[in-house]
């Protein structure tokens, strides 16, 4: 028996014989199982189908296990229910409740901090505005800052009622933030305040992004900024005065080269190949289509180009805080290497709203929140093109930590004219309420990991001309068709296919699926079908594929990326189970505190609809951030 009272997490291993759903005492036997939901505390259990079910624990009275018989049984508090499984419940365990973050010991003077907290590489800071201050400073300690050191005063910002600091570039480890309010034009030290023991972590750069390569964008691996690498900070209202010093040719040098005004202008700069210094673009508040210099992307917007063809840029794309955001343009990127981009939102893009074009390679693009793009030309682009598509012998790429809301295409992988091999991971992305393609995959070696389904109206995975995916322990909530290969399997079925193109092959581990419309999920697999499955459910995680399993249009193998220590990374999956709550926690996806804007989805109505939600749609294109300007 398991007491459910003060739980946390628990699996136990029970029989796995597959015979019956629940015990039939009598005809069609009841299931009282209930709806994910992870605002309250509920207990899971896993089926060998990989199926999960979900009891509110405070409903509940008791689970009794009979290893013996193989069964579980599901005990209410009031009721006259038993919902008890024969033979085929694996592991029993109970949800996490989603992590929010510590707060730092606050010490207040004469400045009110509010909050103050730690995070990826960073740390931030709240107070109320003082009377009698016209400005603050702000000092940071702990880690290289052996006593308070003076940050950077564009990321002390006025939000009208109040102010906020965040600090960026910090390596793992203890942090304190000191505010000192500025009277009169000095500063009042014995007004200041502090917030204390502030845990910041860093970022997980596992991912192909890292693969054999250190250092993605203008950050080390410890969270710092290069050695030699620069900051411009750019705003709505500097994003066409902004100026940077990039090298234009070999006889320029540092201090004597060539300064560009304009964010656009400056990142063009970097196309010639002479400036090697990495640069840290750090974002703002909002930044709209209006504000900018210029595009040189009439289709997407802003554009990151290199010299040709892989070309090292070492740039860094954040935003500061949780309201960084560019709206009415997204961003293509042709010919680059050593690209990050993170912690900023993305509205209202034009065509996609990141496109990886031609030739890039260890691109590492994470923690952000995209939202519609504007309608495009054809039916299945009311809600813009894709999210985040990947083409063009683009490869080493990594698409992590992403909060996607209601994406229609989420993310093209591939067109048809790689080279390959192509090797691309996609991993604890929140895909919430979104459409199709997570992603969809053409010619292209992809990992998908970690991901949390959520509500997904069309399908999750699917694979066509030749790709290969090992699609592993991601949580499939609500997800019609969770995998589908062209042409083969459940895509062969019913009304026809997601692609009229030749197959690939996916391969399947430890991936779980609840709350499904036909209450019963079960992928088509090699042990149903050898020719005609949806994916090759693997017993073990480093299971090769044997060549005699091959797609049915095309004849395509799986190449076992996965199992080739030489091609795979090194990483450490959670378990399907746990995935919901990280990804939905405060170091998952998206923005730092999951960003100002804020939209839940009603899982009745929305889990299977695939149409324009009006109302969101409204509130992207009319986003404004409250950003009132920085502190002088």
């Amino acid at each position: 028996m398991i007491n459910i009272r003060n739980k946390a997490i628990l699996r136990i291993a029970v029989a796995t014989t597959i015979l019956s759903t629940l015990c039939a005492h009598g005809q069609n036997p009841a299931d009282h199982s209930v709806r994910m939901n992870p605002s309250v505390n509920q207990i899971m259990l896993q089926t060998a189908t990989g199926e999960v079910k979900h009891y509110n624990t405070d409903e509940l009275s008791e689970v009794n296990i009979d290893n013996k018989n193989g069964t579980v049984s599901v005990i209410p508090k009031s009721g006259d229910w038993n919902d008890e499984y024969c033979q085929n419940v694996t592991s029993i365990g109970f949800s996490k409740t989603p992590e929010s973050g510590e707060c730092a010991e606050i010490v207040n003077g004469g400045v009110n901090i509010t909050e103050a907290k730690g995070w990826l590489e960073s740390a931030y800071i709240k107070w109320d505005i003082m009377d009698g201050a016209s400005s603050y400073r702000i000092y940071i300690k702990g880690g290289k800052y052996a006593d308070y050191t003076p940050t950077d005063r564009e990321l002390s910002r006025n939000y009208g009622t109040y102010g906020r600091a965040d600090i960026v570039g910090l390596t793992a480890g203890t942090y304190s933030i000191k505010v000192v309010p500025v009277v009169n034009g000095v500063e009042d030290d014995s007004s200041a305040s502090e917030a204390k023991s502030m845990t910041v972590r860093s970022h997980n750069r596992k991912g192909f992004a890292h693969h054999n390569f250190s250092g993605v964008g203008a950050y080390d691996d410890n969270g710092e900024l290069k050695d030699d690498a620069r900051v411009i900070y750019v705003t709505a209202e500097t994003a066409k005065t902004v100026q940077c010093e990039v090298l234009q040719s070999a006889k320029e040098t540092a201090g004597k080269g060539t300064v560009f005004t304009g964010l656009q202008q400056i990142i063009k700069g970097y196309q010639k190949g002479f400036e090697k210094r990495p640069l840290a673009i750090r974002i703002i508040g909002t930044i709209k289509a209006n504000d900018m210099d210029s595009f040189l992307s009439s289709s997407e917007g802003l554009q990151v180009k290199g010299k040709n063809g892989y070309a090292p840029m070492n740039i860094t794309i954040e935003g500061i805080g949780e309201d960084a955001a560019i709206h009415g343009f997204g961003i293509l990127v042709r010919n680059s290497s050593s690209i990050e981009m993170r912690n900023f939102g993305i509205y209202w893009f034009m065509d996609d709203g990141i496109s990886l074009d031609t030739d890039n390679s260890h691109i590492w693009i994470h923690h952000l929140d995209i939202f519609y793009g504007q309608p495009g030309k054809d039916k299945d682009q009311i809600k813009g093109d894709g999210s985040v598509d990947v083409k063009g012998d683009s490869k080493y790429i990594t698409f992590a930590n992403i909060h996607f809301f209601d994406s229609g295409k989420m993310s093209l992988c591939g067109m048809k004219s790689e080279t390959g091999p192509n090797y691309i991971d996609y991993h604890s992305n929140w895909f919430d309420h979104s459409d199709s393609r997570h992603p969809r995959i053409r010619t292209m070696t992809v990992h998908v990991w970690n991901n949390y389904y959520d509500g997904i109206a069309k399908y999750g995975v699917g694979v066509t001309s030749g790709g290969s995916a090992f699609v592993e322990r991601n949580f499939f909530r609500a997800t019609k068709h969770p995998m589908l290969i062209s042409k083969q399997g459940t895509d062969a079925k019913g009304s026809g296919t997601f692609s009229n193109e030749p197959g690939g092959i996916i391969k399947s581990f430890g991936n779980v699926y609840a709350d499904n419309e036909t209450n019963g999920y079960m992928p088509v697999t090699q042990n149903m079908s050898t020719t005609d499955f949806d994916c090759y459910e693997a017993s073990t995680r480093d299971e090769t594929i044997p060549e005699t399993y091959t797609a049915k249009a095309g004849g395509s193998v799986y190449d076992n990326f996965d199992t080739n220590p030489t091609l795979i990374y090194d990483y450490s999956p959670l378990e399907a189970t746990d995935v919901p709550a990280y990804v939905t926690g405060y170091f998952g996806a998206g923005r730092l505190n999951k960003g100002d804007f804020k939209w839940s989805f009603d899982n009745l109505s929305e889990d299977s609809n695939y149409n324009l939600i009006v109302p969101l749609q409204t509130a992207v294109k009319n986003y404004s951030s409250t950003l009132i300007g920085i502190f002088e």
